[in-house]
């Protein structure tokens, strides 16, 4: 038997080993754990209400097919193949002739075609496929109206309905009375749900009647309105709580040649008034052509402004300045003839501003608005570059500014972040003391990471910076391969907090594009996809969503470990107070694979809650993506967050964005 004192020596020498092990273990721990700092009794600025917003493009089926939800493509016949969208129906041994009319020679309007039908049968007529498909929900209502006449016969009588080739879903009947010109309405409501589904119109029996301007309308459209828009999608774009909207886009407001360019005045008024044109998207990538896509301008100007006001974002008009697209004709107006692309910004100024004893006051007050937009932004150019660019903007500033020194300017930076382009602009734009410049970022991944110190060294005085277009490219710029995965969106919240913390230079961003049709579309990543009944926000969608209704009031200064430098150790901040309901805002990414431990000290703050809120996105599969079956894969958590006082420890989880809401008391 050994002794006492021997066996006591060596639990001795076991216990000073042990703890000596627990502190180094402490000593790393404590090594590894990150100090943030936020200067919350020493605000930077306050931060533009116009931070994060929305860029709207008519790509991917965003308007017709899309946020405009009119069911019948080609409505009118005015597509340059007058049938695209219709078919021929026969039943049975129907039989019957289609001719299609243009009365342009003798009355000149944008909507001179119409559709004849002639049946000798029991049911002849056509069929509409929609866009990819009719979409129509169980139980709904839905609107049918067309303008139709009768033609050397007996009242007809038209057989409307809904039907998805097995089996028909909703069905009402018009009968066409008189052969004069005259709108003819019913209602069909859904027994059933389908997405792919068509619109026929039948004539019962024998007879001949004209048809034009033939719609599906859903009853349940955003606030009810006629001619309203699709709930869903504006329901998603208002939850985000935009700063503004951007409208029309994009590379669709130059077209690939000036004719084709976007013309606001053509696109309000009456619905028989908007002059259908080519989508510029319709057939620019080889591998997505997309021959069908045409703008109805039933989604016009005057339904941007009213959709602006409703989700509370400020408009954000862009006009063509004598420019096509340049990647695609590049055609120039001379600037000899600038005169009406500057009077046309003149009037849309008015439209959206002026009273309504003016002549575009009274427009506006006619469709429905008596009170100003006030619309206090426009763009000139959306991403056009090089001398015959700045020359250009140069004429449109000297009007528009004499004559409206409120009125913002958007210019132009070029289509790529970096360059010599991008230099040329910058400078020039300088020199004239441009109001805001539009930058665009297409890149990779990681550059989002490497570039949230992007904005650090800008200087502070001159034009200010919209980030109008930016997406992370999971593959390549343009690539059909893109995807909307976490790697992206996660990307994309480091760079954020970049323009957070400067956005004393960064006064706008939006990320780009913001629709996508599932069945029909152009270009990948989008922000938001849909189908012709459902639809999801990305991972990306809730970062800018998160970034956007936290957003605060006032910047606070932010150290990482005694640095004011962005995206050490895997981790990107930035921080606000709340100055409306008196909460610090902690925003926190992880882009790395393990947990990071966090010690917060919210320097200068008396009193905080005994407890605050935490929201959470996260995924540690960086190619996890939402759908259309699993919309919220990806979508933040909330929970509650323990404080002590205004110094607290928090662990942040891997490959996540958190957003710790912090009260004062």
């Amino acid at each position: 038997m050994k002794p006492a004192t021997t066996t006591c020596h060596h639990r001795i020498i076991a216990l000073t080993f042990l703890l000596a092990i627990a502190l180094v273990q402490a000593q790393v721990a404590f090594a590894q754990t990150r100090n943030i700092t936020v200067q919350v009794n020493q605000p930077a600025g306050a931060i533009p209400k116009t931070l994060f917003g929305l860029f709207f493009e008519d790509i991917n089926f965003g308007a017709d097919g899309g946020l405009y939800p009119e069911r019948v493509k080609n409505r009118s016949f005015e597509f340059p193949n007058p049938m695209m969208g219709w078919k021929q129906l026969d039943r049975g041994d129907s039989k019957g002739q289609l001719y299609v009319f243009d009365h342009g020679s003798v009355n000149e309007t944008p909507n001179s075609h119409y559709l004849r039908i002639k049946s000798d049968g029991k049911a002849f007529g056509v069929s509409n496929e929609g866009f990819r498909g009719i979409g129509v929900q169980k139980d709904a209502e839905y609107k049918f109206s067309m303008r139709a006449r009768r033609v050397d016969s007996p009242p007809v009588t038209l057989h409307i309905e809904i039907e998805d080739g097995n089996h028909v879903v909703g069905e009402t009947q018009v009968v066409v009375l008189t052969n004069a010109w005259k709108t003819y309405e019913a209602t069909l409501r859904a027994r059933d749900n389908i997405s792919k589904g068509h619109l026929n119109l039948i004539v019962q029996g024998n007879g001949t009647v004209d048809i034009d301007l033939i719609s599906l309308y859903p009853g349940d459209t955003w606030q009810n309105r006629p001619n309203g828009l699709r709930s869903d999608l504006v329901k998603l774009l208002k939850e985000m709580k935009p700063g503004f909207l951007r409208f029309p886009g994009g590379c669709i407001v130059e077209g690939r040649y000036l004719d084709q360019r976007y013309q606001w005045k053509t696109t309000i008024g009456d619905l028989d008034e908007r002059k259908l044109i080519i989508n510029r998207w319709n057939t620019e990538f080889n591998w997505r052509l997309t021959p069908d896509y045409y703008q109805s301008f039933g989604l016009g100007y005057y339904e941007y402004f009213q959709l602006a006001e409703d989700i509370g974002a400020e408009p954000l008009p862009i006009i063509n300045c004598g420019m096509a697209c340049q990647f695609n004709s590049g055609e120039l107006a001379p600037l000899e003839d600038l005169d009406h692309y500057i009077q046309d910004a003149i009037d849309l100024i008015e439209f959206a501003n002026a009273p309504v004893n003016t002549a575009w006051g009274r427009k506006r007050s006619e469709m429905g608005h008596p009170k100003p937009f006030n619309l206090k932004m426009i763009g000139v150019g959306n991403e056009q570059w090089g001398p015959q660019y700045v020359e250009r903007y140069e004429v449109f500033a000297k009007v528009l500014k004499q004559k409206y020194p409120n009125i913002s300017l958007v210019t132009s930076a070029g289509p790529a972040p970096e360059g010599e382009r991008f230099t040329f602009l910058w400078q020039k734009m300088r020199e004239l003391k441009a109001d805001l410049i539009d930058e665009h970022y297409y890149m990779a991944p990681l550059w989002f990471r490497e570039n949230s110190g992007r904005y650090d060294n800008y200087p502070r005085n001159g034009p200010k910076v919209f980030a109008g277009e930016y997406a992370a490219q999971s593959v390549g710029i343009a690539s059909p391969d893109n995807r909307n995965n976490w790697e992206c969106a996660l990307s994309e919240a480091a760079f954020i907090t970049g323009l957070e913390r400067n956005s004393d230079v960064v006064n706008m961003s939006s990320y780009a594009p913001l629709f996508g049709h599932v069945d029909a579309w152009q270009w990948t990543p989008n922000l938001i996809w849909f189908d012709n009944l459902r639809s999801y926000g990305t991972p990306n969608y809730y970062v800018q969503k998160m970034f956007s209704v936290n957003k605060g009031t006032q910047r606070l200064p932010i150290l990482l470990d005694g640095s004011a430098k962005n995206g050490q150790n895997e981790l990107y901040t930035s921080a606000a107070m709340d100055e409306v309901t008196r909460e610090v805002i902690v925003k926190i990414i992880n882009t790395g694979s393990e947990a990071k431990e966090t010690r917060i000290t919210l320097s200068g703050a008396q009193r905080v809650a005994q407890s605050g809120k935490a929201f959470v996105l996260q995924s540690e599969d960086l190619k996890a993506e939402n759908s259309l079956d699993q919309p919220t894969r990806i979508a933040p958590v909330e929970k509650q967050l323990q404080l002590a006082d205004g110094k607290f420890s928090y662990s942040v989880l891997p490959r996540s964005f958190t957003v710790l809401r912090v009260p004062l008391r």
